[in-house]
């Protein structure tokens, strides 16, 4: 497994004490989940707790996708589901053991809406959730996501496929002067400071940039807890998305910072389209807040 940035000691995120992943295995075939790998390197760089929800969808006579299977056939599929769960927790477990983290597992198998719900009321009891960002059939990744932002009032750090290893060195800060963009940065302020270089991101034309906070209104506060950013005011090309999506490829952003689901008046910023276009496939980790 890759290690955590050298440069990320446990002092500098101090603040984070439990880190809670969640997984949920829908399928005999599952990929391997990035954010459990990410969440233990995570959780060593900062000297937490790390607790592993590995969750199996346990399947019922509601689902009407079900077609054919009779309830002997359902609770063959539910028992080896569950044994996969059960597989990844304990693999999860020993990695943990081998990295010298306290770990906690937990493997329920619960009906779809019930898995989402135990992650929600589990996630309000750490100081971030880590989730996987993936293609899954039945989009359980990005309802889990969305439930977790909405409902436990904790950030989420969502995690694309191939980002394993928790690294914090060059952070995009996406802001739009919202309130969801400063709980945003607020939340991510030991990962902030724990990082190189920082890059407060705006995007529009001059009017709708100082129609609220602008970047370089923000910057000063951030320089009051440590933290030197440079802003970055761009216009939109394509889409707000994609403008983003191309900076932090050319800023080489280890992490985005956004403020999700946010509604706006004048432009499509970071209501449904833009997050859920992050959702769908990110360049880099995506720390939200609600």
């Amino acid at each position: 497994m890759s290690r955590p940035s050298p440069s990320t000691s446990p002092s500098a995120l101090a603040g984070i004490r439990d880190v809670l992943v969640g997984t949920a295995v829908e399928g005999e075939r599952e990929g391997a989940s990035s954010a459990i790998g990410y969440g233990l390197t995570l959780a060593k760089a900062a000297g937490a707790h790390l607790t592993v929800q590995s969750a199996s969808w346990r399947l019922s006579g509601d689902d009407a996708w079900l077609g054919d299977f009779d309830d002997e056939g359902v609770a063959v599929i539910d028992r080896r589901l569950d044994a996969l769960a059960r597989s990844i927790a304990q693999r999860s477990a020993g990695d943990a053991a081998q990295a010298g983290v306290i770990c906690m597992t937990e493997t329920p198998s619960l009906p779809y809406p019930e898995i989402v719900s135990r992650l929600t009321e589990r996630a309000r009891l750490h100081d971030l959730t880590v989730l996987d960002i993936g293609a899954r059939a039945f989009d359980l990744d990005r309802e889990m996501i969305e439930k977790a932002l909405f409902h436990s009032g904790r950030p989420v750090i969502a995690v694309p496929p191939g980002h394993d290893a928790f690294t914090v060195r060059r952070i995009m800060v996406a802001w739009d002067g919202s309130a969801q963009a400063a709980r945003a940065a607020n939340d991510a302020l030991p990962f902030l400071r724990a990082a190189e270089a920082v890059e407060i991101v705006s995007v529009g034309t001059e009017a709708e940039i100082h129609a609220e906070v602008p970047g370089a209104e923000f910057a000063p506060h951030l320089a009051r807890h440590g933290v030197n950013a440079t802003v970055n005011d761009l216009p939109r090309g394509e889409s707000v998305a994609a403008t983003l999506r191309a900076q932090a490829g050319l800023f080489r952003a280890d992490m985005i910072v956004m403020g999700a689901y946010r509604h706006s008046p004048t432009r499509e910023y970071f209501l449904g389209g833009v997050t859920r276009s992050f959702l769908r496939g990110s360049p880099a980790p995506l720390f939200l807040a609600h």
